[in-house]
């Protein structure tokens, strides 16, 4: 009986095991930082001010599951110190939230760290690198995060405006794949007018 109880709580054991490695994802992973380009010269005055999200591909991201993601913006703040607030505002639940959070420059010019990264708990680490900006119409920026030992990756397509001309979708399209993500990891939020003017 002690056996028995024992080979099934061994087999038990198993199933939750499986089960738990079934649920983690199979991401691809990060490319190494010196593959993605930096905007040359960056200039933080210019990059200030509000983006919207024109598009987004990760990772983590899947373009059946996230079909109806709508957009967002995202304000860029600069402080006395070249640290940017950086303040997004999304639409919850019919509400506005705010996610409200620090990027740190670092020694390379455009390429920054999340301040206070120790209030993110299981997040390790934090990079943000602007890839290309003309700084009046649209930016392309790559983020990388480990968080609870797994990379996380994910470029977004930033506008002044809610469009961008067919060009400069396509251009972060092209930039997306070098990556080694695909189409199901490509989406573009939908346009809506709830929170985008706060």
């Amino acid at each position: 009986m002690a056996l028995g109880l024992l080979w099934l709580g061994l087999v038990l054991l198993g199933a939750l095991q499986t089960q738990a490695q079934d649920s983690t994802p199979n991401l691809i992973p990060a490319p190494p930082l010196h593959r993605i380009p930096l905007q040359p010269d960056f200039q933080n005055e210019k990059f200030q001010g509000k983006w919207y999200i024109i598009g987004l591909a990760g990772n983590e991201i899947n373009k059946e599951k996230h079909s109806q993601f709508k957009m967002y913006t995202t304000t860029y703040e600069l402080k006395e110190d070249n640290s940017y607030n950086v303040t997004s505002t999304v639409v919850w639940k019919k509400a506005c939230d705010y996610w409200i959070r620090t990027f740190v420059p670092c020694s390379r010019p455009g390429q920054f760290t999340l301040g206070n990264i120790e209030r993110y708990i299981g997040t390790k680490n934090y990079t943000v690198r602007v890839v290309a900006t003309d700084y009046n119409q649209f930016a392309m920026v790559f983020f990388e995060k480990v968080y609870k030992n797994q990379e996380f990756f994910k470029i977004t397509l930033y506008g002044r405006t809610k469009e961008l001309r067919p060009v400069l979708k396509e251009i972060f399209i092209n930039f997306v794949k070098t990556l080694g993500l695909t189409d199901e990891h490509i989406i573009f939020p939908i346009p809506n007018d709830q929170c985008m003017d706060k």
